[in-house]
């Protein structure tokens, strides 16, 4: 399989979400690509991917349609992951593959921050880093990409283009290249919903002995899941026709309130009644 997908992020979240959604696409046959997980810091996880291939195993646990599941599936989405803090050369080889599509994000609110320069090998932030990656694309003479931002913070695609284009202008990289990020590469709002509990300490050694292997990268999640993005891209990723509860929208906001006031606010509402019982 092609690489064909970028991902800004190596811990259990997108690797427990998005990367089990590109797998089943794989394995029903809806698509044919791989993702290269990029660190936007300084992880050890990408030796430890690397290590294994970038092959792992996701046991979804929960409550699913009234009974209790443990299902596991062993993911295979990942072709292999780079640390830019060790291999710059190799994350900016990157923008040279005319086959990456699409970009996946999660970073945290705290990867949106701070002053970077140009020369940084790499920059700190993520979104400069992003700036740096863009800028080669755009050198190289590439099409831009459809970027699914999916930090946990409003306008999370919105605030990313933002930062981007303000470095690309503090850097002085010409305003052709600004209008390049405008009109070259989709910036998508997302909404994602799935608890992913990650590595599951107490439970690794009976799950090891079902597997056949230690598995350092062991990560756990519920059933349930929800992604919500703006813009259609179903002809390219066919998420729905796999029976994965994804939303095209043209804006997320309406989602966002309704999982705010139903679900979080019941989640809130039941902090007090817990703490009467113990």
């Amino acid at each position: 399989m092609n690489e064909r997908i970028i991902q800004f992020g190596t811990g259990n979240f997108l690797r427990g979400f998005a990367d089990y959604f590109i797998d089943k696409l794989n394995k029903d046959g809806f698509y044919d690509g791989k993702i290269v997980i990029v660190s936007p810091t300084d992880s050890r996880t990408v030796d430890a991917l690397n290590a294994q291939d970038c092959r792992y195993n996701l046991y979804l646990r929960g409550i699913e349609s009234g009974k209790e599941i443990c299902e596991r599936t062993e993911i295979n989405a990942v072709s292999r992951a780079v640390n830019p803090y060790k291999d710059f050369d190799t994350y900016l080889e990157l923008a040279q593959n005319p086959d990456f599509r699409f970009i996946i994000t999660n970073t945290t609110e705290a990867g949106i921050v701070a002053e970077d320069k140009y020369e940084d090998r790499p920059a700190k932030s993520f979104p400069a880093k992003l700036t740096q990656l863009l800028y080669a694309r755009y050198k190289a003479g590439l099409n831009g990409y459809v970027i699914f931002a999916c930090e946990l913070i409003d306008n999370n695609a919105t605030q990313l283009q933002g930062f981007v284009l303000r470095y690309a202008q503090q850097w002085k990289l010409g305003e052709d290249f600004s209008y390049w990020i405008i009109e070259e590469n989709k910036f998508c709002n997302t909404l994602v919903d799935r608890i992913v509990t990650g590595y599951p300490k107490d439970d690794a050694e009976k799950f090891y002995d079902e597997i056949g292997y230690d598995d350092k990268l062991l990560d756990t999640a519920e059933p349930y899941h929800l992604w919500v993005i703006e813009g259609d891209y179903e002809k390219e990723l066919p998420l729905q026709k796999a029976g994965l509860n994804v939303i095209w929208t043209n804006d997320v906001k309406a989602y966002k309130k309704m999982k705010v006031r139903i679900l979080n606010g019941s989640h809130t509402s039941l902090v007090f009644p817990s703490m009467l019982c113990g």
